[in-house]
């Protein structure tokens, strides 16, 4: 079986990691990069591994969660496709089995909000995964000066943390924003779509999405 480490070790996956970052960096968008992969291939195994799931359905969600941004070394926009398509040679040509591929195809093909939704136990949990990550440290630029509004909000925000209570059958987004940087109103603004894909995903996989941010219950 391709595993996780195979996956993450994988020189074609590292370059088309980094060279989606220099395309994104040129671009001005958030990053993108081993950092941002790393951790929604993390969250994505947390929640599969906290519901109960096999550990073959946590590697699998893993290796889609590592996986998910490669399409952006080609181009931003259906990037997702892209990737889709792009993790199919890869893992044919590392031997893993289709029935495998198609269940990591498909959770990356649907993971952007402007074109997918959650198809999957796999899906869901790296949707999950990926929309919960607004931090300061996605901010690439130096220069606050040139900020805009993207930039402004993960900038804002101080911690981001992702925690499923089983009890309560609820998946909690737990953020600290600074005020002082930009309102809370901001982060509707910019996540909104992203927020109501993530409610999604939680009602497929049984679970309630609950956003708390600087200690208050907002949905």
């Amino acid at each position: 079986m391709v595993t996780f480490e195979d996956v993450k070790n994988n020189e074609d996956v590292r370059e088309l990691i980094k060279n989606a970052q220099k395309q994104l960096d040129v671009l001005g968008y958030t990053e993108h990069s081993a950092r941002h992969v790393s951790l929604v291939a993390e969250r994505a195994a947390y929640i599969l591994e906290t519901l109960g799931y096999d550990e073959h359905r946590i590697e699998l969600a893993k290796i889609a969660g590592y996986m998910h941004d490669i399409g952006n070394s080609v181009n931003r926009v259906d990037h997702a496709h892209t990737g889709a398509i792009l993790s199919y040679n890869i893992l044919k040509n590392m031997g893993m089995d289709i029935s495998d591929i198609t269940e990591i195809m498909m959770a990356i093909g649907n993971h952007d909000e402007s074109t997918g939704t959650a198809v999957s136990d796999i899906s869901a949990a790296l949707i999950l995964a990926d929309k919960s990550d607004a931090h300061r440290s996605r901010v690439s630029k130096k220069d606050r000066g040139i900020f805009d509004k993207h930039d402004e909000v993960n900038f804002a925000v101080t911690h981001s943390e992702l925690k499923i209570d089983l009890e309560e059958r609820k998946v909690i987004l737990n953020l600290k924003i600074d005020t002082n940087i930009c309102p809370v109103i901001d982060y509707f603004e910019i996540f909104m779509d992203r927020t109501k894909m993530s409610k999604r995903a939680a009602k497929y996989l049984g679970l309630w999405f609950e956003l708390v941010i600087n200690d208050t219950n907002l949905l």
